[in-house]
């Protein structure tokens, strides 16, 4: 069983790569900080997994199918593709930089485009497969001072359903997840107490109870969200 999972090394991320490697997965992890690309992998290998890491800055086309070339020489039939990498910038659309909302299209949209696309493929020769799509509560509806965020996550959504649309023939699951208010790095500094977060373990519980269900049987949407933010 072999995993992808891209912006690996903090917050969602960590926390799936760090159930999937507690049951078996090998994994292919990327991510922009190469010291925190090491550092997890110094904590998952002692497991007995194998752990490929390629640092690369996802919102820049090149460096994703550089990644993507590299990872495939040594992980050709990858069965899970978590597409996690993403960013939010806070703001008006109206009054926000263009160079704002294209940030957030190429990591929050972009990049998981090209990903789907390069492992989609191989799942759909191989009729077996599962993509998990990290989108956002503002996927469903704008979330406040969130303008282009909340354009770039709708669009994910979109790219979600197409990918499942398009997958569901040839056996291969999509499942987006729709979190609200998780505490990440996003939230560094606030006095928010950490209970009233969905934490990010929560999510990758959820994820890996999914892998687990039926052959039959796909989850198109989790929605997640605090009790009481």
């Amino acid at each position: 069983m072999k995993a992808v999972i891209t912006g690996a090394t903090k917050g969602i991320g960590r926390a799936i790569a760090l159930k999937l490697a507690q049951n078996g997965y090998d994994l292919i992890l990327v991510a922009r900080g190469e010291a925190d690309l090491k550092t997890l992998k110094d904590e998952l290998t002692p497991q007995g997994n194998k752990v490929f890491t390629h640092q690369a800055d996802c919102s820049v086309k090149e460096d994703v199918y550089a990644f993507l070339n590299s990872a495939v020489i040594d992980f050709d039939d990858v069965t899970v593709l978590v597409n996690n990498v993403g960013i939010f910038l806070p703001g008006s659309l109206l009054d926000e930089a263009d160079e704002t909302f294209e940030k957030q299209q190429d990591l929050n949209l972009n990049a998981s485009y090209y990903t789907s696309k390069f492992f989609g493929k191989k799942m759909r020769s191989a009729s077996y497969g599962h993509i998990f799509n990290i989108c956002s509560v503002a996927s469903k509806a704008p979330v406040k001072n969130g303008g282009s965020y909340s354009v770039t996550k709708a669009a994910m959504l979109s790219l979600n359903h197409v990918l499942r649309q398009e997958l569901a023939p040839h056996n291969v699951k999509v499942t987006a997840f729709l979190p609200g208010s998780t505490k990440t790095s996003s939230w560094e500094g606030t006095t928010i107490p950490d209970e009233k977060f969905v934490q990010p373990e929560d999510i990758a519980e959820t994820l890996f109870t999914i892998l687990n269900l039926s052959k039959g049987v796909n989850v198109d949407e989790v929605l997640i969200t605090p009790l009481d933010f």
